[in-house]
């Protein structure tokens, strides 16, 4: 249901409550489920209309749809139990237990047999748990209290407890406004009239009898309309009079870009089609943005009701092996028109987001992932020339709002990245308020050009447009609006307002000397604006009146949308310019697509959208579905792709954080032209292009005057490009062929640090003389370490924000505090005998910050990470907890691995075990959730892994680690876990070996086996980005390695970071990764002391990856012929 149909509903409601309709007030609330009345439902309760409240409760929740619903209506039955019994009524006792209790039995089977045996008592009271069971009133109440919390707790009940707050009688004025709206637009209005019906538009009778016209085809509708005089109000009852805007119908004009519009059969005052000229004259100003319509904002707690999907946890990938739906083909074209070959595959890391190929260089491929990573990749050669991790360049800067959103949550995604028209210049719209724009100069060289702190909230969409002959940036938000900044200095030009729902897209275009933009937001409006400060000049719904996005085919001739509504319905339309109407519907999507479908327009012929696992492909002259491309499977819900200028290479998005490009006849001739290229040929071809990229702001007028000269008569490639903000538009121009694959691979040597000079590190030393680091981690926020030492005390770094660190986060630049709260207390885990460091230690940090759990072989602490103090300790030994894990959708859920071998799943909240699973022999040594597979992984000194399902806590698979035969083990490492970023791949370690396994399969995928007689490993774990991977070894060695190959590409050596007279015996024991710094870690030593370490500024990395026989710089799918083992350099 839309947003508009839901307010209508509670629109609704509030007039049945002021009618006194209060039987049907509660069935609608029921039945729609948009508010759970939650006064309504207490007096239920307290009434004991038992009956009444579960069919109440119906109309939100069922008994199965989660623990909290389970409890309530556990909770309700327990109750109509007790109060039959209480009775002694025992024939109705009975038939509860069996019609109501009995479907909890299968969850808790002893607490059914101890309900069944109150049958049994004179009074149940003689029960000691219900030994304190007043009357039957004061029960209730008790009862009650609980309810009311575990329906506030309830993910169900989310936006559902509170009424919107609206003016009396609202849906009487909006009908009022309406008449009076209507009344207005009669020809020859009467005083006084006499309304009697709403069932058809009011019009005044004129004197000869004929009727007014319909005010939709009023053509005064973009002028200024006199309003009659002395209009009262419409009976006692209606109320207040002001204009309204009532919702057009999906399918009419849009607001008209041409004249001689077609009539319209609804009014509506913004749908009214005024010819474009008309709509230049009588501009319009921005409408009063309703405040009682509140929309999320990018900082809001509501964000995960976000419409674009945020990496892969949001989309439902079905299995892999469900063959896609197949469709009816239409037409009869070539098969080299289409991309059915999967030319190249490239694994990026994390799930690409968006995705554009340069406008001259046709296989330059400019990527941003969920993770707020950018890649740039030469299609051509299979190399990834640059990768940037997501950093705010000037952080002091920005906005307060910024700086205060990204210490509480440094998670930021790229929303959408984009070439210029002529491609020396890229930018990146993120997640969180700031736009950055970089330089490209040919090669793998960007440079940081701009950074601007656009919007507050999510910066939705960017585009490049050339106004006044001047190159611009255009962004848009979650703010409500559109911004034009100068791409040179990045000064704001224009501010559009009037949006009154985030901004979801916007659209450059140029026609007949006219330059505008459209744009969309998530209530569904389509507006368009001049480069002027007189408001938007188009007002209308987007089928499907939620997510759309707008283009123009490459010559700018043909407008289409698409877009996805909150039900998943897709629609993609072309509009007739001349008529502001949808010319055409596309048929071909599912009923309900799996996420936002995007799409994109190639050669002045065929569109193409991701949808239902396949790639679909239209012509644009024809509504039926033409094809399908299935790219030999793997394909998100929605996969985001691609064309390049030419229309030869399609990208497309893959479930396993890759993309996939796909080619048709002459795109696969160019990539083996390219493959076939002498390497003298390729450099010669690079250094031209690279010359002619020198200058960012002068290229585009050299690329116009270039084409100017090859085609007489052909448009400059500046004025094209500037229609629709789309880089592709371009002339052709031969594509830059790089070398730099050969070179590299050529002069590629692992990066080896030996001394102090070649790296940056910092000591962080305490007070309490702790013998050994046993567990380190980092917070969450970036701003502190946390270590747990062998004596069971816990000890908290914090960097403070300062003149020397502007981000206040974690760095070996700048020494932090070894923080204690003013009480003076320590953080110690409760031990249970006078020998700690025997123990296994472990602990946990909530996702906040606030709360660590922690155990030392004693009970399991809960400490406020802000004042040290014990919440609470629980689960005594035996069996003791030897790992931590909390669940990554519900903080109150635990698993806990024990020293008995048994992983137990405990809930804080109600203080219960809810599973206890069985599988390994020995202690558990590791835990690791994937939110994407919904599994538990789990490790054991048994070497076993094991694989459970988190919806029933059945496993599912498991498999032991193989180990070299006749080596001998030490225990020195026992087996951990950790999941990849993109949740379906797991880093397995153990002190002989590091692999990555495939999580679904549970298969190893690649594995780096340490050399006989070598250091064990002591620990490893990945980067915050999952492109390395941090090992420690026990000669002290720290190797860093390639995460999508495995291999080595930089060791450090113990000289380089510890002091030249330390023991022997001293080496890491932990390794940690920082949340988002991803070429920094930290060091937790047997000697008590953590290093933090990053690599020297100029390097700004640990090393070059080093080459991979395949040309893939990353590639985690399993190979052919089983795992494989990566040959790495002696250590």
């Amino acid at each position: 249901m839309s947003s508009l149909s839901r307010e209508l509903v509670f629109l609704i409601l509030q007039f049945l409550d002021e009618e006194k309709f209060k039987e049907t007030v509660h069935k609608l609330e029921q039945e729609s489920g948009f508010y759970f009345n939650m006064k309504y439902f207490e007096d239920e309760v307290i009434n004991g209309n038992w009956d009444e409240v579960e069919r109440y409760l119906g109309g939100f929740t069922k008994v199965d749809d989660n623990r909290y619903s389970m409890k309530i209506f556990f909770e309700i039955r327990k109750q109509k139990y007790l109060e039959a019994l209480d009775k002694h009524d025992r024939s109705k006792a009975v038939e509860i237990l069996v019609k109501d209790l009995k479907v909890f039995a299968s969850f808790n089977e002893e607490l059914f047999k101890e309900i069944t045996q109150l049958l049994t008592l004179e009074n149940f009271r003689e029960n000691e748990q219900l030994s304190k069971y007043g009357d039957t009133k004061s029960a209730r109440a008790i009862m009650l209290v609980e309810l009311k919390k575990l329906i506030e707790a309830n993910p169900l009940f989310r936006d559902k407890l509170q009424f919107p707050n609206l003016k009396s009688s609202r849906l009487r004025t909006l009908i009022n406004q309406s008449l009076n709206w209507q009344h207005q637009l009669c020809k020859n209005p009467r005083p006084n009239p006499d309304i009697k019906t709403l069932f058809v538009d009011h019009s005044c009778g004129q004197p000869n009898g004929a009727r007014a016209p319909s005010p939709a085809n009023n053509p005064l509708l973009g002028s200024t309309i006199p309003k009659p005089g002395g209009f009262p109000p419409i009976g006692a009852q209606i109320g207040a009079h002001g204009p309204f805007q009532p919702a057009p119908t999906p399918v009419a004009p849009l607001a008209g870009w041409m004249s001689n519009p077609p009539a319209v059969t609804h009014p509506s005052a913004s749908g009214g089609a005024i010819g474009f000229a008309a709509m230049l004259k009588h501009p319009r100003t921005p409408s009063t943005a309703n405040p009682s319509m509140d929309y999320p904002s990018g900082d809001s707690d509501h964000l995960s009701k976000r419409p674009r999907p945020v990496g892969l946890s949001e989309e439902v990938n079905l299995p892999m092996n469900m063959m896609p739906a197949t469709y009816p083909q239409s037409h009869s074209y070539p098969q080299d028109d289409f991309h059915k070959a999967v030319a190249r595959t490239l694994s990026q890391g994390s799930a690409p987001m968006s995705m554009d190929f340069h406008p001259v260089q046709q296989t330059l491929l400019l990527v941003g992932t969920n993770v707020g990573d950018i890649g740039l990749w030469d299609v051509g050669t299979k190399e990834k020339l640059a990768v940037r991790n997501f950093k705010v360049w000037e952080l002091g800067k920005c906005s307060m709002a910024l700086q205060a959103g990204l210490v509480k949550d440094p998670t930021v995604s790229v929303n959408r990245i984009i070439w210029s028209p002529d491609g020396t210049l890229f930018g990146v719209a993120y997640s969180r308020h700031i736009v950055q724009i970089y330089s490209y100069h040919g090669g793998d060289d960007i440079r940081q050009h701009l950074e601007i702190d656009a919007h507050v909230g999510g910066v939705n969409d960017i585009a490049f447009a050339h106004p006044n002959k001047q190159l611009c940036i255009i962004t848009c938000g979650d703010d409500k609006t559109i911004k034009v900044w100068e791409a040179t200095s990045g000064t704001k030009q224009f501010t559009f307002e009037g949006h009154e729902a985030p901004v979801y897209s916007v659209c450059p275009h140029y026609k007949e000397n006219i330059q505008f933009i459209f744009s969309t937001a998530l209530d569904g409006k389509i507006k368009a604006w001049l480069y002027d400060n007189l408001g938007s000049r188009v007002d209308y719904d987007a089928p499907g009146h939620w997510c759309t996005t707008m283009a123009y085919s490459a010559d700018g001739s043909r407008l289409f949308s698409c877009g996805t509504s909150k039900d998943g319905e897709s629609h993609l339309v072309e509009w007739n310019e001349s008529e502001g109407a949808v010319k055409r519907t596309y048929q071909g999507f599912r009923k309900r697509s799996m996420g936002v479908v995007q799409f994109d327009t190639t050669r002045n012929r065929f569109l193409a959208a991701g949808d239902e696992f396949v790639i679909k492909i239209w012509d644009m002259d024809n509504t039926s579905l033409l094809t399908t491309i299935e790219a030999d499977g793997g394909l998100p819900a929605s996969p985001r792709i691609r064309f390049n200028k030419e229309g030869t290479l399609l990208a497309v998005s893959t479930v396993d954080n890759g993309i996939k490009v796909l080619a048709n006849a002459d795109g696969v001739r160019l990539l083996r032209t390219l493959e076939n290229r002498s390497f003298d040929a390729s450099r010669s071809a690079s250094e031209t292009v690279t010359k002619s990229l020198i200058n960012p702001l002068t290229a585009a007028a050299a690329a116009a005057a270039a084409a100017a000269a090859t085609s007489s008569g052909t448009a400059a490639p500046s004025a094209i490009t500037a229609m629709n903000g789309d880089s592709r538009s371009l002339v052709d121009v031969k594509p830059r062929i790089t070398d730099e694959s050969m070179d590299k691979s050529k002069v590629w040597k692992l990066m080896e640090i030996a001394d102090t000079t070649q790296c940056r590190s910092l000591k962080l030393g305490d007070n309490h003389r702790t013998t050994k680091i046993s567990r380190l981690i980092y917070t969450n926020s970036g701003v502190a370490i946390l270590a747990l030492a062998s004596n069971a005390i816990h000890l908290l770094w914090k960097w403070s924000r300062n003149e020397r660190n502007s981000t206040g986060k974690a760095t070996a630049s700048v020494s932090p505090q070894l923080w204690q709260p003013p009480s003076g207390i320590l953080m110690t885990n409760d031990i249970i005998d006078n020998n700690p460091e025997e123990a296994v230690h472990c602990f946990a940090l909530s996702k906040n910050d606030s709360y660590v759990m922690s155990a030392s072989g004693g009970k399991i602490s809960l400490f406020n990470m802000m004042t040290f103090k014990t919440m609470t300790t629980f689960m005594p030994p035996p069996p003791a907890a030897t790992f931590l894990a909390f669940h990554p959708q519900d903080n109150n859920i635990i698993a806990i691995g024990m020293d008995d071998s048994t992983i137990q799943i405990y809930n804080v909240r109600i203080d219960e075990v809810k599973s206890k699973l069985r599988g390994h022999s020995k202690k558990i040594t590791g835990l690791a959730f994937s939110n994407v597979l919904n599994v538990l992984v789990s490790s054991g000194a048994d070497a076993q892994i094991c694989v459970w399902n988190t919806d029933g806590w059945e496993r599912q698979r498991s498999r032991f680690l193989q180990i070299p035969s006749g080596r001998p083990t030490s225990n020195i490492l026992d087996t951990r876990v950790q999941f990849h970023q993109d949740q379906l791949h797991c880093l397995v370690v153990h002190e002989t070996q590091i692999a990555i396994y495939d999580a679904s399969k549970l298969e190893p995928v690649k594995q780096w086996p340490v050399r006989e007689n070598s250091s064990p490993i002591t620990h490893a774990t990945f980067s915050c980005d999952s492109q390395l991977i941090y090992a420690s070894f026990l000669d002290a060695t720290v190797c860093i390695f390639s995460a999508s190959s495995l291999k080595l590409q930089c060791r450090i050596l113990p000289a380089s970071y510890l002091p030249p007279n330390i023991s022997s015996n001293v080496h890491p024991v932990v390794v940690a990764a920082h949340p988002s710094e991803a070429n920094q870690f930290a060091l937790g030593l047997t000697d008590g002391t953590v290093y933090v370490m990053e690599p020297l500024e100029s390097d700004r990395k640990w090393g070059n990856p080093p080459p991979v026989e395949n040309g893939s710089t990353s590639n985690l799918s399993t190979p052919p012929n089983g795992v494989s083992s990566s040959d790495q350099p002696e250590r």
